[in-house]
């Protein structure tokens, strides 16, 4: 008798336990998604998923937001097909050329009002399942490997990761593209494991789905039939029920699946199109001199060669979502790093945002992972285990950071977080372990991320770790998504409604909406002299004025965005025009991304004469 089994009873025992240990932790996840969900306002890119998802179920067309495929906005729109809002497409012309989801958006927010917030709550809690699923394969993949222990360890990796929980409640796609991805790649492991129709049809259909959240899993096609050849590779010698033409027909099976899916998907909507009918507007493959012109008069540097026949087998707006974000990152953005902007970004920039907004327990429990790979005694197989683990987490790590363009969202690489969450587990693995000192260490490594991470909740999404400071120092290091995306909004009409004696508010907010819409009333504050602009008006009332005033952390650190002016217009922020407000002290913040000051007489007139400005009258 193996001195290591248990008694049957015992071992149902532990079965049984383990499975409620599961469920509570899904049911806890779950729960912890559905709250913030309820609590925040429309973050600026939910804002344009929403519109574009409601135009998908409307008008059968997936021209807006085609940068991002449409499934999880297909799926958020899902309960407000039966809610029946209002909705308002004078702004929605599919003839012309931009961005317009982001108006559609702003237009289903003014047409519903403050029951707007409503809407996206229950969009938000139609996406939840994406993440459930992530955070149950990661414990089945993480089981199958390395035991029962590091399955649960790899569900609460998942569940409690602060940057989980800030995406997760969002109808944005990254945690639905991490979960299908996940699932997927699991899926195609089980099939190579061991080889069968069955498996071969499930991976394709993971793989369209997959494909279907985001176009970053494009690198799964190539990346697959490589793993596929190295897999085999290590097998030659060996006996197996199926040889290897079997299996490369069966591959080609999951591929075709996948492509089929991925166009069921957009209903066939372009599928087939002829290489050169494409209007293209990226410098890669337009022929335009002027990779910005109107889509109307875009290029396409196919047009007269033998490619131009080709018929594509994807979806038009799959095809012209490439083109479209490819034009994003030639013509680059400004971008923020550690306080610096810049046009443009850094190879670095999201190993370094991994490295401020992962928590400090979980980057411990990566590095007693990886010591624990080299101690324990090498296996045959372990080294193409963690191969299709690693090998999709490294491609998307470097084709993302070789996109330096822009860098404003470290969410961009959030599909490789349930691959790392389940290769970490395996410090949990049965087997040789470390030892019970090892065992005392990884416990308190997850006990020190969860509590990390649950310090911050539900402001999850501007969680930075405790050598970046926490959320407060968050922004000397990243802005955007990272910390501010507009997702306050609702806690600071909650506090005026506390503290009347803010009205009038000054507000300059880096959201995707007018507030005025929800009920908030504001005026833009006074904007600072910028060295080299025009002196201002008269009745301008420039510099730092007494008042109740409230900015984003965007804004205040310098971001370029067209912020509600309160009467229904926008401004333009393109200068640093309310970095000044950093000489004030907060008086309160809304979340951890609106700053709230009360500025008095004496304050203001100490930073304008820091500022050059004349000093107020008494």
């Amino acid at each position: 008798m193996d001195p290591h089994s248990c008694p049957p009873t015992r071992c149902a025992g532990a079965g049984r336990l383990r499975r409620l240990v599961v469920v509570l932790l899904l049911l806890a996840h779950g729960g912890l998604l559905a709250w913030s969900a309820a609590r925040h306002s429309p973050a600026i890119d939910e804002v344009g998923h929403l519109g574009a998802g409601l135009s998908h179920w409307h008008f059968r067309r997936f021209d807006l937001y085609c940068v991002n495929p449409p499934l999880v906005r297909l799926v958020a729109c899902l309960p407000l097909l039966a809610a029946q809002p209002q909705t308002d497409w004078k702004r929605y012309d599919p003839t012309k050329y931009g961005r317009q989801e982001f108006l559609v958006g702003a237009d289903f927010i003014a047409a519903n009002g403050a029951r707007a917030l409503w809407y996206f709550t229950l969009a938000r809690w139609a996406c939840l399942p994406f993440s459930l699923l992530g955070g149950y394969v990661c414990y089945r993949w993480a089981r199958d490997l390395y035991g029962d222990r590091a399955g649960v360890l790899a569900l609460i990796l998942w569940s409690f990761c602060p940057n989980v929980l800030a995406h997760a409640q969002l109808i944005t796609p990254d945690v639905g593209a991490a979960s299908m991805g996940v699932c997927a790649a699991y899926l195609y492991w089980r099939w190579l494991k061991a080889p069968g129709w069955l498996r071969a049809i499930l991976a394709g259909v993971a793989l369209g789905l997959a494909e279907l959240t985001k176009t970053t899993w494009i690198v799964l096609w190539p990346l697959w039939p490589v793993l596929w050849a190295i897999w085999r590779y290590a097998d030659r010698g060996k006996p197996s029920d199926v040889r290897w033409p079997r299996q490369a027909i069966q591959l080609a099976a999951v591929l075709l699946v996948g492509l089929y899916v991925l166009n069921v998907g957009y209903g066939f909507d372009g599928s087939f199109e002829r290489l050169g009918d494409y209007p293209f507007v990226s410098d890669l493959l337009s022929a335009a001199k002027d990779p910005t012109e109107e889509l109307a008069s875009a290029g396409n540097r196919f047009t007269g060669t033998w490619l131009a026949r080709l018929p594509v087998p994807l979806p038009r707006d799959y095809v012209l979502g490439i083109d479209l974000q490819r034009l994003d990152f030639e013509q680059g953005h400004p971008s923020y790093l550690r306080g610096e902007w810049r046009h443009g970004g850094w190879w670095y920039y999201y190993l370094y945002g991994l490295a401020v907004k992962v928590p400090l327990g979980t980057w411990l429990l990566v590095g007693v992972a990886a010591a624990a790979r080299f101690r324990r005694a090498p296996r045959a197989a372990n080294w193409r285990d963690d191969l299709l683990l690693l090998a999709p987490l490294a491609t998307v790590l470097v084709l993302i950071s070789s996109q330096t363009g822009f860098n404003h969202h470290l969410r961009y690489v959030l599909p490789i977080f349930p691959f790392a969450v389940i290769w970490t587990a395996g410090v949990a693995g049965s087997g040789p372990v470390l030892g019970r000192r090892t065992s005392l260490v990884v416990g308190a490594c997850l006990a020190w991320s969860v509590a990390s991470s649950m310090a911050v909740y539900p402001h999850s999404l501007s969680y930075f770790n405790e050598i970046a400071g926490g959320p407060r120092g968050g922004p000397a290091h990243l802005l955007d998504s990272n910390v501010d995306w507009g997702q306050d909004i609702i806690y600071l009409k909650r506090w005026l409604e506390e503290h009347p004696e803010a009205d009038p508010l000054g507000l300059a907010y880096f959201g995707g909406f007018d507030p005025t819409a929800i009920g908030l009333r504001f005026r833009l504050p006074p904007k600072g002299a910028i060295p080299g602009d025009p002196p201002a008006a008269p009745d301008a009332a420039p510099g730092p004025q007494p008042g109740w005033f409230a900015v984003s952390v965007a804004i205040l650190h310098g971001c370029q965005y067209a912020i509600p002016d309160g009467r229904g217009g926008t401004e333009s922020t393109d200068r640093p025009y309310y970095a000044y407000f950093q000489r004030f002290r907060p008086a309160a913040t809304a979340g951890y991304s609106i700053y709230v000051y009360h500025v008095t007489p004496e304050e203001a007139n100490r930073v304008r004469r820091e500022l050059g400005f004349p000093e107020l009258p008494p």
